[in-house]
């Protein structure tokens, strides 16, 4: 496979903290690759500054070969990136599918920032064909028989994949997942696997959890960071045993349990 993602030196500097200090990375076509690390590790960052939310100190992103390290964050949809966040980010006055038909009109909105009321204009005047995006997302989720739906009547577990499926509407090269197993129960944790090991080969995937066991079971590769540095790159089972990785997850949780007997 051929590298879609590259991450050349990497660095997000807030001042005098270093939340990213060189990293290079890479991420291939068709492949699900995780990202982990320890609290302040420096993964959301990196995350941010992928989708162009967050702007580089210095190093380069390039996608498919064109470098987009100062694209506007407005147009990082339309270079193929989308992404979901921490926290569900629905609006309760649409339907699910109505919800992820913005996400299918997101990606043909490239000529300046999108507003809410630019978004939804072009759902209704590309209706058709934005519906039939939207309805193909929400199969590939399982989601189907919500549409008509609306998000708050939902259990938090399906809005999680209502928010993938909106990403997915926009027909991505890149699909970016900021934890999306968070507040999952175990048995929506592993319906989620599913999901996400369902989308191996269509499109690349980065996903950023806290859930290592999760992020080990779906994964190609994993990306360890630490202090804002790539600690280890490589299989899963060959990460799990990295003497750098143990180091960084069971010395972080050691100090954390000393400061709290203090």
């Amino acid at each position: 496979m051929t590298a879609l993602l590259e991450v050349q030196d990497a660095a997000v500097h807030f001042g005098g903290v270093k939340a990213l200090d060189g990293v290079s990375l890479s991420v291939e076509h068709g492949s699900l690759c995780g990202l982990i690390g320890p609290n302040g590790s420096g993964k959301s960052t990196l995350l941010g500054a992928m989708s162009r939310l967050t702007d580089l100190t210095s190093g380069s992103l390039t996608i498919d070969g064109e470098e987009y390290t100062r694209v506007p964050r407005y147009r990082a949809n339309a270079v193929g990136i989308a992404r979901t966040f921490q926290t569900v980010r629905l609006l309760e006055s649409m339907t699910v599918l109505a919800n992820v038909m913005i996400g299918a009109a997101t990606r043909a909105i490239q000529r300046g920032p999108i507003s809410n009321w630019l978004v939804l204009t072009r759902a209704r005047a590309d209706n058709r064909a934005a519906r039939a995006t939207a309805e193909r997302a929400l199969e590939r989720v399982g989601m189907t028989e919500f549409a008509a739906a609306y998000p708050q009547d939902l259990p938090y577990g399906r809005q999680r994949h209502v928010e993938i499926a909106r990403a997915l509407a926009s027909e991505p090269q890149l699909l970016l997942l900021d934890e999306p197993a968070g507040g999952l129960g175990a048995d929506e944790v592993l319906e989620l696997g599913g999901r996400i090991r369902g989308l191996r080969g269509s499109m690349a995937v980065m996903l950023v959890e806290h859930r290592v066991d999760l992020v080990m079971s779906v994964c190609d590769r994993v990306v360890v960071l630490d202090f804002g540095r790539v600690i280890a790159d490589g299989e899963p089972t060959a990460v799990q045993r990295d003497p750098r990785v143990l180091e960084a997850y069971l010395g972080r949780e050691a100090e954390e349990a000393t400061d709290a007997d203090h």
